[in-house]
């Protein structure tokens, strides 16, 4: 497996859709699961932030590898460059944000 190599993983993870990408993947050592490693991240270089990578980041910081029970992959793609890190919601496909965008409805600014 080349080391330029990249994948796209789409999974479940408590009722939300995943999407990372990561140098390897492969069938797990753990029976049922797939093996995920090398999880690739923005570089944090760029002066826009995007809130939802940032989470991502956070959650799978002391992240090696990842065991992925086979029922949760829903997809896995071999890409050639990266994209945005994202969850998204499983019922509506819509992109979850860690923060709200708007304000809550029934306040007034007087």
């Amino acid at each position: 497996m080349a080391k330029d190599t990249l994948y796209k993983v789409i999974f479940l993870n408590h009722g939300k859709v995943y999407e990372l990408f990561a140098r390897s993947a492969s069938a797990s050592g753990l029976y049922g699961f797939v093996e995920i490693g090398e999880l690739v991240f923005e570089s944090g270089d760029s002066l826009v932030v995007d809130p939802t990578e940032e989470k991502i980041r956070d959650e799978f910081s002391d992240v090696k590898v990842l065991h992925l029970p086979m029922h949760s992959v829903i997809r896995l793609e071999e890409v050639e460059k990266r994209g945005t890190c994202q969850i998204r919601d499983r019922e509506s496909g819509e992109k979850i944000t860690p923060f709200p965008l708007s304000a809550p409805s029934g306040r007034s600014d007087s």
